[in-house]
């Protein structure tokens, strides 16, 4: 288990590196995306990456095996779903997509294969997941089904106009998280809850302070889009923090 610990360390570090080269724009992170896209599709690609990586950095240091299903799923999930717009797009014509096609069969077999692995494991802490958490919890899978499904149909949810195919891939990426939180209200045991938390944490702190400044320069009709997606970066940080550094029962320093 020693070296399974040290890879998932070492892929965590891994998708840290990518994401933060997402958010600043790097172009050896930018180019590993199927199309040119802008600024704030790439932060946010930055922070969903930054959300793996926090949860693959936990599971590594802490040896926590029976909270890797939930991740596992949400992961599949997305590669799914991201997988079948690939390869819808690869018949029609865009040959560039074939390795994102190959790619994301690799990664829904992983996934797959890590999710039915470690259903074996217990949890170390059986701990119940705090009421509040459980009731965040259904605040964000109902946001997340909802926005995923919308931007599925390319709808305008976003505070920023979206490459449709980008858009796509982001609810891909929604409805998958929504996955995460589900399996979490399913099995409502603290070590269930606590990976989630980190995750938005990660991806709270890479978009608040951005999007912050947005407000200056965002279009008239996008406001309200943004508006909502603070508040719920806010509240969900302000829910991940608590329960993480303040509560005593659960916080994670002791």
């Amino acid at each position: 288990m020693k070296l399974l610990r040290m890879t998932i360390l070492a892929g965590g570090f891994f998708i840290l590196a990518w994401g933060l080269g997402f958010a600043f724009q790097l172009p050896l992170a930018t180019a590993t995306w199927p199309w040119p896209d802008g600024r704030l599709s790439y932060l946010f690609i930055g922070s969903i990456l930054a959300a793996v990586s926090a949860a693959m950095l936990w599971v590594g240091w802490t040896g926590a095996w029976g909270a890797l299903p939930a991740g596992s799923l949400n992961v599949l999930v997305i590669s799914l779903l991201a997988g079948g717009y690939f390869t819808y797009l690869l018949i029609n014509g865009r040959a560039e997509l074939l390795t994102f096609v190959v790619v994301s069969l690799l990664v829904v077999l992983a996934s797959a294969g890590a999710f039915f692995w470690s259903r074996r494991f217990s949890l170390p802490d059986e701990r119940p997941t705090p009421k509040l958490v459980i009731v965040s919890f259904w605040i964000f899978t109902a946001a997340l089904v909802l926005t995923g499904g919308a931007l599925l149909l390319r709808l305008p949810v976003f505070p920023w106009t979206v490459n449709p195919d980008s858009s796509v891939i982001f609810g891909s990426i929604f409805l998958g998280d929504a996955f995460y939180f589900i399996y979490g209200l399913w099995k409502p045991r603290w070590q269930n809850a606590l990976g989630q938390l980190l995750s938005f944490l990660a991806y709270d702190l890479v978009l608040i302070f951005p999007f912050i400044q947005l407000f200056g320069t965002v279009k008239p009709e996008l406001l309200l889009n943004l508006t909502v997606y603070v508040a719920v970066l806010l509240y969900s940080g302000a829910v991940a923090i608590y329960f993480l550094f303040m509560h005593r029962p659960t916080r994670i320093f002791g």
